[in-house]
């Protein structure tokens, strides 16, 4: 998870994406939002928008550092260095919302589709986190551990969380502006947290 050169190449990629992603808002911006073929949501989006995505992200966070101290398991956590905590903040936040609020997403069947679809992907978006499983030196082992269950039933929610920010009425144009700021607020306040509990150690 700390490996340098993964995490520099993840930066790598997430900032070419970002600069993609950024020409289609400009493009969508001077076609007045009628370019097809771009990437996902590359669409504006009010402040009050993002202002909501930020503000729901930082109290997820919230409640789950009050719920890690009331279960007793906030000395479980994991070790991070500063240079994944910036790949946390800014890639984990470009990629992983362009793959699962971009592109995993059922659109044009109704909402009852889109609501499901939510939260097929986001059991798929807790889950592909490492915390009920550990690949390390070749070999898979599983942990079902109480920490384990409770940072993934945290991920899922906030990845509803996100979904709702590109989908909720206060996003007219579906943009993927708030679900970005969102994340990297919430990976930013787990940081935070992180760093002031004692768990983020050396720059890489």
């Amino acid at each position: 998870m700390n490996d340098p050169l993964f995490l520099l190449i993840g930066l790598g990629v997430s900032g070419y994406f970002a600069w993609l992603w950024r020409a289609d808002l400009r493009a969508n911006q001077v076609a007045g939002g009628t370019l097809g073929n771009g990437l996902p949501g590359a669409l504006p989006a009010t402040a009050r928008a993002i202002g909501i995505g930020v503000l729901g992200a930082v109290l997820l966070v919230a409640v789950e550092t009050w719920g890690e101290l009331k279960l007793g398991v906030a000395g479980e956590q994991t070790e991070i260095t500063w240079l994944f905590a910036l790949y946390s903040v800014f890639a984990a936040a470009i990629i992983e919302e362009l793959v699962f609020r971009g592109y995993i997403v059922v659109e044009g069947k109704g909402r009852p589709a889109l609501a499901w679809g939510a939260i097929g992907a986001s059991v798929l978006f807790a889950i592909a986190h490492p915390h009920l499983w550990k690949w390390e030196d070749g070999v898979l082992s599983w942990h079902f551990d109480l920490k384990a269950w409770f940072s993934t039933g945290c991920l899922f929610v906030g990845s509803l969380w996100f979904y709702a920010c590109r989908f909720g009425p206060w996003n007219k144009n579906a943009s993927l502006l708030p679900c970005f700021a969102a994340h990297a607020a919430k990976n930013l306040s787990v940081v935070a947290v992180k760093a002031a509990q004692g768990f983020v150690i050396g720059l890489w």
